[in-house]
């Protein structure tokens, strides 16, 4: 991997795309056979894994437009990396085909024979049918695509020619994006996520899927500025002062995550609703007791008190450690909502799982690096890229 200091652009791209791009048809291949094996795990391992990938990306979209929208300075360096991970999101739609392959695989409401038997799906029927799911699922789609377009497309032009329009532009793009954001993560993890119960709701689980979302892209992207800064690119303009308020915004959004998580059990708890309380019956059940004790300490516990320390988020060590265990905890996260469906009566691990896990993240790399090694690593006639360069925590 090289870099030129001077145009900000990778001149030698090195393996990394090569070996995402490897992995990934490795193991798009594996999930094929998985799902000639059992397609019924096939469908929720894909699930899964589609959904971890495509968090990250929308974590990427929404740090991008709250960047733009409260003009900050001190991440001018770490918008390009951010762009570029949400750039990504277009091609997740053509990843989630195989979800809609699978909606009677997945979907208890989506037979018609179930739902004449339960008066509750019957009247949740105007909501949860296949025809609707679908429009829904293009239009979440759509929008990301069209709010990842406009925001690309005037990152590009500053590139060429800095215009004070194009800030006011990117601006106004963000504050109904962000809206619209928040709209569409919530009902994409209703219909993806809690519909695969659709006995259970929860008012609370649109924030806890977007705090789990936005931990993972920050994790996601403090990896990649580790890797970057491992091969001396960015090395003197991402520097120690913007890893430490990487970390501690992963710190901060550790304690929101661990916070929608409690308020989302204790209100439940609390409220006693046979309808509620079953889905954390389930999970507190077996060897799914397991797996809630292990979010509960590895999703927050650990990572808290790991990061509380200024010394730590100040460590490439200890931040790239914790960056790479919270994206495995993460995935156990989905992973505990999602295939309880599935395995009522204990975890049930399957090789199908890490198959699509790479499969997926191998073209989720793969492009990434594409649109890294493409343009510019920061947005070089930034009038504030200097500022942020020279950034320093007070």
């Amino acid at each position: 991997m090289q870099f030129d200091s001077r145009t900000y652009r990778l001149t030698d791209r090195g393996n990394f795309g090569r070996i995402a791009a490897g992995a990934g048809i490795v193991g798009l291949v594996f999930s094929g056979v998985g799902y000639y094996v059992d397609a019924g795990q096939f469908f929720f391992s894909w699930l899964t894994a589609v959904v971890f990938w495509l968090s990250i990306g929308l974590g990427g979209l929404f740090f991008t437009m709250l960047h733009h929208l409260v003009g900050a300075k001190w991440s001018v360096v770490l918008r390009r990396l951010s762009e570029n991970i949400m750039s990504v999101l277009p091609v997740m739609a053509l990843l989630f085909i195989p979800v809609l392959l699978g909606l009677h695989e997945l979907f208890h409401w989506s037979h018609a024979d179930a739902v004449a038997a339960d008066p509750l799906l019957q009247g949740k029927a105007g909501y949860l049918n296949i025809t609707f799911f679908v429009l829904r699922l293009v239009a979440y789609f759509l929008i990301w695509f069209v709010l990842v377009y406009m925001l690309n497309r005037i990152s590009a032009a500053q590139d060429s020619a800095y215009h004070p329009s194009q800030t006011r532009r990117l601006r106004v793009i963000s504050a109904p994006g962000i809206i619209l954001f928040a709209i569409t993560l919530t009902f994409s993890a209703f219909d993806w996520m809690m519909s695969l119960d659709a006995h259970w709701y929860s008012t609370i689980f649109g924030v806890y899927v977007f705090s789990g979302s936005l931990l993972a892209m920050l994790s996601f992207l403090t990896l990649v500025v580790l890797l970057l800064r491992r091969n001396h690119v960015l090395e003197n303009t991402i520097t120690v002062e913007h890893r430490h308020d990487l970390g501690k915004l992963i710190f901060a959004f550790t304690i929101f995550w661990a916070y929608m998580a409690f308020s989302q059990y204790f209100l439940i708890w609390y409220g006693n609703i046979p309808e509620e309380t079953i889905w954390f019956l389930h999970r507190w059940d077996t060897s799914w007791k397991v797996v809630t004790l292990l979010i509960l300490f590895g999703h927050f516990v650990v990572p808290f008190f790991v990061l509380f320390p200024h010394a730590a988020k100040r460590n490439p060590l200890v931040l790239g450690a914790m960056a790479l265990w919270i994206l495995v905890m993460h995935w156990i996260d989905l992973y505990w909502i999602i295939m309880p469906t599935l395995h009522h009566h204990g975890v049930h691990l399957s090789w199908i799982d890490p198959a699509t896990l790479v499969g997926i993240g191998g073209v989720f790399l793969w492009y990434f690096w594409r649109r890294v090694a493409s343009r510019p690593l920061v947005p070089i006639k930034d009038p504030s890229l200097e500022a942020s360069i020279r950034f320093v925590n007070h």
